[in-house]
């Protein structure tokens, strides 16, 4: 596997510098954003199952849960599969989450494998598991495994951001966003942060919290 990989600060400037050269817009929205955040974090079981008890709830209530699931011994994927799902309710999930969490630890995936896998290879391996989407696969590529030619195109703030930033009629679906982003190869990951903190900036503009 010969994909570039983000691993410092100095990697994300040198992508977003690429991008700006390439890209008026993307020049622009870095003169209201200033440095990107690397927003790189640590790959593995707990990196996902952190994915699913995130999925449609608060960040305030997703860190409540996470909290009991510490406390209780329960982020780690042999004591995961070793549970039932009374359990894993007792401790803040919903039944469909509990669900997803044990399908998570007992898919016997091998994740210091995905390190050296090809993107495309490790998205298919994460959405066969019940509960993993394509959404949060992309999203562990782009910062668990520090890809940087990875983009999330479902992301509904990478929709609105690109709207506001390229000036489009409506915000564009999933499809079409994925189409625009390949001309930001090979940086999509970077281009990603310049639209999320751009998207910010503009929330922060209108008030919206």
């Amino acid at each position: 596997m010969d994909e570039r990989i983000l691993t410092s600060q100095s990697c994300v400037d040198e992508g977003a510098t690429w991008l700006a050269e390439r890209e008026p817009r993307f020049a622009y929205a870095l003169t209201l954003t200033g440095a990107l955040p690397t927003r790189l974090r640590e790959d593995g079981f707990e990196a996902l199952l952190r994915a699913i008890v995130s999925q449609q709830v608060s960040v305030a209530s997703a860190n409540a849960i996470w909290a009991r699931l510490e406390t209780g011994d329960m982020i780690h994927a042999d004591q995961v599969s070793a549970a039932d799902l009374d359990t894993l309710r007792a401790l803040g999930l919903s039944r469909q989450k509990a669900t997803y969490a044990l399908a998570l630890a007992q898919a016997g995936i091998d994740f210091a494998a995905l390190r050296n896998q090809p993107t495309e290879d490790v998205i298919k391996t994460l959405v066969a598991v019940k509960g993993i989407g394509v959404w949060t696969a992309e999203i562990y590529t782009m910062f668990s495994l520090g890809r940087a030619d990875v983009f999330a195109p479902g992301d509904l703030a990478l929709q609105e951001g690109a709207r506001l930033l390229f000036d489009l009629p409506e915000r564009p679906k999933e499809k079409a966003l994925r189409a625009i982003a390949e001309q930001w190869s090979p940086w999509q990951s970077v281009a990603a942060r310049i639209l999320w903190a751009y998207y910010h900036v503009e929330k922060q503009r209108d008030g919206i919290v």
